[in-house]
């Protein structure tokens, strides 16, 4: 191998650097935490009008981005995104009110309203707000749950189709059930505003990254499962009962294809012609978008080409295709939330307004990033939180974003916020003048669309494969999140993905990967020694890596590797060597064994006297972890006991070919209270069979040796675990190990000088109550002492 040239070497000269020593050179300086209310008095002592211009700039970032907008670089491109943009806002919020359970009109109220407010309190400039088919049909599965059709049957039970009208000769009240699915729907809208304000309020948008995109693939992926189930009824025109909760998607799919040969034959093919026309010129306008300026609005001309169709047919009273019949003009009069539904939707707001400020946030960042400006999460937080706040109050359901219509929006040129405010006029429009002419829309034709926009969402199963090749966990966080979801609804399988996803955390920081390490022959660089084969292990020397957090949870395990590294277990070494003591002992009082004068351990054999009392390892059937009083020595001999050699008793003591060990947490980012107690407590047994420890990295996640203030917090130095154990690197701890061994190389580094007092007269490392606790099995041990 080639030697390197000159200039991609490098030479470091410095001292070997404990913590301590480094502290000392480099003056560390101790910080000073100011408290809560320090922090409070000098943020409001220091107000200045600077300061809160700054502040109403972050409340209402309008005020920072309109003074400086450019009128005649970006106002003509926002028009022509506004238009486009809003013409598809209208009909996308037209069809997602039927995910909802509501008339298409509230649709078109959801596609207005929110816009109005996140205009002076959004942060990005390119999402189009508005309704999302995944939190729609997660406020859908609320509605249908608490206003089902059998609630709004008058003479009897019966079977609804999707005109509203019953096939077992039952009549259901059309306008008490619209009414109650509207305030259920408007409710849980202002619910889901309340909780992302307070979430914003509270600085908790970090909480989202508790989603994956694991995650949120296989939950929006059921999701469009089940958007794709319920507006399969509406495609094919046949009764079916509402189902929601468990298997809700099974019981659907079963009342479709027991009442298939009820389909309608118009609505159905209004239906598929639709979908393979949206979907093919969505294509096209992917395909070529570099070419084409505006991208087709293919939803609009669909939509305005079959109302005119189904008009001029009279497909409802020909062929009894089911229309969406009535758009009333303007907008319904605000009205508040049901109170007494707000303890019967908790759990569902929650989860839906998580979902749909991660959705919104996930697609912001996206065009924040191509577009080169940044967005204040939990801004976002309070944006979308007032914006559905005051949708709901005008009976509107709950408002995200969706890739496809941001899409749009940017594609089209949209700069600004002042697109989304002209496509919001563009949906008024509609609202007042426009939508009595989209009576005759089919509902097929609505549901086919939100059909058609669910291709990304499906695309997403792709994402598999490549996921079981890159990381199988990340894959089964995908599968068994999108099934819990298929399976157990939408709220609830969010739930079970994210408890899986926390799961597998925990399961991977609970078994961490622990390796040794060795030394790259000439350099500072240490490596795991299965991986290379110019590698060495250093002489009497173990070197331990742990590569995740130290806590109550993998604290056994941790300990369970470190004995496999060191080869032996420090509790038996010690307890093996105070019996063999206490054997030698007793030989010696016997006669049958000497010291001589050096302290070294003769047997009467070795000065031509027959030892008749070699006594065996079995001892009455004593537990050889008691060492008892009356079994202490008490005379006053020292002995000299080669542990490396054959002993003159038959104890079998584990051997210990180590002097040193070094731990390197330079991958540990934590350790909580029962991992630094565990932690100093094998130290110290260590200690007591004569191998030195040391730890090294402990600041490599935190520049102000944060690990280091967590050890001296939770009191894990004292006079034998002193901070002199603790090192920068490696190969700090590595090159003081050498230097000391070189120092005492005169002395035998194997042979221990052991006092048959010593317990006696000098104090023990441990104390009494750290002597009671056994450092493995303590678990095990505290439960068999509570079952007794």
């Amino acid at each position: 191998m080639d030697p390197d040239p000159p200039e991609n070497q490098y030479c470091v000269s410095r001292p070997i650097y404990s913590n301590h020593m480094f502290e000392e050179d480099n003056e560390r300086q101790i910080r000073e935490e100011k408290t809560f209310r320090e922090k409070l008095s000098r943020m409001c002592g220091s107000c200045s009008g600077r300061q809160i211009l700054r502040m109403l700039k972050g409340v209402f970032p309008v005020i920072d981005w309109l003074p400086r907008y450019p009128i005649r670089a970006w106002l003509p491109s926002d028009v022509i995104s506004g238009i486009s943009t809003g013409l598809v806002c209208s009909l996308q919020g037209m069809a997602y009110a039927l995910l909802v359970s509501v008339p298409p009109v509230y649709g078109l109220y959801s596609a207005f309203f929110p816009i109005l407010t996140y205009f002076f309190l959004g942060t990005s400039r390119h999402v189009s707000v508005g309704p999302f088919p995944v939190t729609c049909l997660m406020v859908g599965s609320v509605v249908l749950t608490l206003a089902p059709d059998d609630h709004f049957l008058l003479p009897a039970n019966g079977t609804v189709d999707v005109n509203g009208s019953a096939t077992g000769g039952a009549a259901v009240d059309l306008d008490a059930m619209e009414a109650q699915r509207v305030m259920v729907a408007s409710t849980m809208t202002v619910l889901v505003g309340l909780l992302q304000v307070l979430m914003g309020l509270l600085q908790v948008g970090f909480l989202v990254r508790y989603l994956s995109d694991p995650l949120v693939g296989g939950f929006t992926t059921a999701a469009a499962f089940h958007v794709l189930v319920s507006q399969l009824k509406i495609v094919l025109s046949v009764p079916t009962n509402n189902h929601s909760g468990l298997f809700s998607i099974v019981y659907t799919l079963v009342d479709v294809f027991t009442n298939i040969r009820r389909a309608n034959m118009a609505d159905l093919l209004a239906g598929l012609l639709t979908v393979l026309i949206v979907m093919a010129v969505k294509e096209i306008n992917t395909k070529f978008q570099h070419r084409i300026p505006v991208p087709i609005p293919i939803e609009v001309i669909v939509t305005a080409v079959a109302a005119a169709i189904s008009y001029a047919a009279e497909l409802e009273s020909r062929c009894g295709a089911s229309i969406v019949r009535s758009i009333p003009r303007g907008f319904s009069p605000a009205q508040p939330p049901n109170t007494e539904l707000l303890s019967d939707i908790m759990g569902s707001s929650f989860s839906t307004a998580v979902v749909g400020y991660a959705v919104a946030v996930s697609v912001a960042k996206v065009y924040a990033a191509k577009h080169d400006y940044t967005i204040d999460g939990n801004q976002e937080l309070i944006a979308f939180g007032c914006s559905n706040v005051f949708c709901g109050c005008f009976s509107s359901f709950v408002a995200s974003t969706a890739l496809s219509r941001t899409a749009v929006q940017e594609s089209t040129g949209g700069r600004s916020q002042v697109a989304g405010v002209i496509s919001a006029v563009m949906v008024m429009i509609v609202i007042v003048a426009l939508g009595h002419l989209l009576e005759p829309l089919q509902k097929s034709v609505l549901a086919a669309i939100v059909i058609a926009n669910l291709k990304g969402m499906f695309l997403q199963v792709a994402e598999v494969p490549r996921l079981w090749r890159q990381s199988r966990a990340d894959c089964f966080i995908w599968l068994a999140t999108c099934l819990a979801s298929v399976v157990l609804g939408l709220d609830v399988g969010l739930l079970a993905g994210l408890l899986f996803e926390m799961g597998t955390v925990v399961v991977r920081t609970q078994f961490p990967a622990c390796s040794t390490l060795g030394n790259i022959p000439g350099t500072n660089i240490y490596k795991n020694v299965k991986d290379y084969k110019n590698i060495a292990e250093i002489p009497g020397v173990k070197i331990f890596k742990c590569n995740s957090p130290i806590y109550f949870a993998n604290i056994d395990y941790f300990k369970e590797r470190l004995r496999a590294t060191v080869g032996f277990d420090a509790v038996t070494v010690f307890k093996k060597r105070n019996k063999a003591l206490k054997k030698i002992h007793k030989l010696i009082k016997k006669g049958k064994l000497k010291a001589t004068e050096t302290g070294e351990v003769v047997s009467e054999a070795a000065l031509g006297v027959e030892n008749k009392g070699f006594e065996s390892e079995r001892d009455g059937g004593r537990d050889f972890r008691q060492v008892e009083e009356e079994d202490r020595p008490s005379d006053e001999v020292e002995v000299r006991v080669d542990w490396a050699s054959e002993l003159p008793v038959r104890v079998t003591v584990p051997k210990v070919r180590i002097h040193s060990l070094v731990m390197d947490f330079s991958a540990v980012s934590f350790l909580d209270v029962v991992a630094v107690k565990s932690l100093r407590l094998v130290i110290k047994e260590f200690l007591r069979v004569g191998v030195s420890v040391y730890i090294a990295g402990c600041d490599a996640f935190y520049t102000a040796d944060e690990i280091v203030r967590k050890m001296e917090a939770a009191a894990f130095f004292d006079e034998t675990v002193t901070r002199d154990f603790l090192f920068l690197s490696v190969h700090d701890a590595v090159l003081f190990i050498k230097l000391e061994t070189a120092n005492v190389n005169a002395q035998d580094a194997i042979i221990e000088r052991l006092s048959l007092q010593q317990d006696s007269k000098e104090p023990s490392p441990f104390t009494e109550e750290e002597d009671l606790i056994e450092t493995y099995d303590n678990q095990h041990m505290a439960i068999h002492g509570l079952s007794n």
